[in-house]
């Protein structure tokens, strides 16, 4: 049985990155940056108005008004001293103007306009290239946010080069299982941990693709893990521990598995292994819902940000003050269910591995050291945020 470090270590090992695509902007928000982004053009392009009023030339208290300049209808020419332009809020500023008087200061007869006393001396012009000019850079590896994506739009990039997704199948394994909706018989429960942890790999900016339920024959795994054969990433669910019922281990290793870990010393979560089967990453998790979704947590998602270019490291951890004390812990390194409110964490009162309920209700996991000791409320504890 190995370290949680070093079972992640070989996770690492195995999340080979995946190579690169090119994708239309309004598909690229969540994909990784795979290629730097350089901008086309400064922005703004042209010196622009910040406010509503009038552009001016020279200082006067009063102007003759030329023409207007609006957003996408410049003023076609150039001013003088005396001169005033009517401009609106983005509009460019005429050649020659130097500040926009705002329209708040400013008394308007026919053509001509006057200004007033005590008027704001604020220039309100937005130099080109404010914001960025034409060259700038944003870097990779970079997990595109909508505001990135707003970045690149004004950049004038149609498109960008992000890592591929990666292709995750998943295989729940168990005669014990039903689909969501049939109807179970009293020996039977319904198979809920390929859904979550579905949902946690597309979270994630991969593609979870889920196969049909596994009998516990070899017959029936070998036939699934022959259909996973063209994924990135196998992940079987259940089957991976040590009874006479769990096939995983002696399944995959008679079709040619490099097994790199067999058990976990991580609480919930032990009866976990990885390797690589025919050149596929494949990662077996417990069949115990909670288990399976802590140790997605702790390995899936680390492990899906390395194949797309991210820096291979586990999940960001915080710190937090605890609400109320903790016991001492065993001899595996304990990620407990919590709630987490601003600066004051909360371990849940039951940490059985079984109960979806308490993971459902938290948003954090304490993680707790093998042997570590008793803490008081009050002691600080790290955690991971989901």
């Amino acid at each position: 049985m190995i370290s949680v470090d070093e079972a992640l270590s070989h996770i690492f090992a195995l999340a080979t990155p995946l190579g690169t695509e090119k994708v239309p902007l309004r598909a690229a928000s969540g994909r990784i940056l795979a290629e730097p982004l350089l901008a086309a053009r400064s922005q703004p392009p042209f010196r622009a108005s910040v406010m509503d009023g009038y552009a001016v030339a020279s200082e006067a208290e009063s102007y003759s008004v030329l023409g207007e300049s609006a957003a996408g209808r410049g003023f076609d020419g150039a001013i003088g001293p005396g001169d005033a332009v009517r401009i609106f809020t983005g509009a460019p500023v005429p050649e020659g103007a130097t500040r926009v008087i705002i329209q708040e200061d400013v008394t308007r007869e026919g053509d001509r306009i006057r200004v007033a006393d005590g008027a704001d001396q604020e220039p309100y012009i937005r130099e080109v290239g404010t914001d960025f000019a034409a060259g700038f850079r944003v870097d990779p590896p970079r997990r595109m946010s909508p505001a990135d994506i707003t970045l690149a739009a004004s950049m004038n990039m149609p498109g960008i080069v992000v890592a591929r997704r990666p292709q995750v199948a998943l295989i729940a394994t168990g005669d014990e299982l039903v689909m969501p909706g049939e109807s179970p018989r009293s020996d039977q429960i319904i198979a809920s941990n390929a859904f979550g942890l579905s949902a946690m790999i597309e979270s994630e900016g991969a593609v979870a693709r889920m196969l049909p339920i596994c009998a516990d024959t070899a017959s029936s795994l070998q036939a699934a893990l022959d259909m996973a054969g063209d994924a990135d990433l196998i992940v079987t669910i259940g089957g991976a521990s040590v009874g006479d019922h769990d096939l995983i281990a002696s399944t995959a290793h008679g079709m040619g598995l490099e097994r790199a870990f067999h058990r976990v010393a991580i609480r919930p979560g032990k009866p976990m292994m990885a390797g690589r089967l025919n050149g596929t990453p494949m990662v077996g998790l417990p069949g115990n819902p909670v288990s399976s979704m802590v140790c997605g947590h702790v390995f899936l998602r680390p492990m899906l940000r390395a194949m797309q270019g991210l820096e291979a490291q586990p999940l960001a951890r915080r710190v937090a003050r605890l609400s109320a004390p903790v016991g001492t812990n065993g001899p595996r390194e304990h990620y407990m269910r919590a709630r987490v409110d601003d600066d004051l964490i909360a371990a849940e009162q039951r940490q059985d591995s079984s109960l979806l309920t308490i993971l459902s209700g938290a948003n954090a996991l304490i993680v707790r050291a093998p042997k570590a000791p008793a803490l008081d409320a009050g002691d600080a504890v790290s955690f991971i945020e989901f």
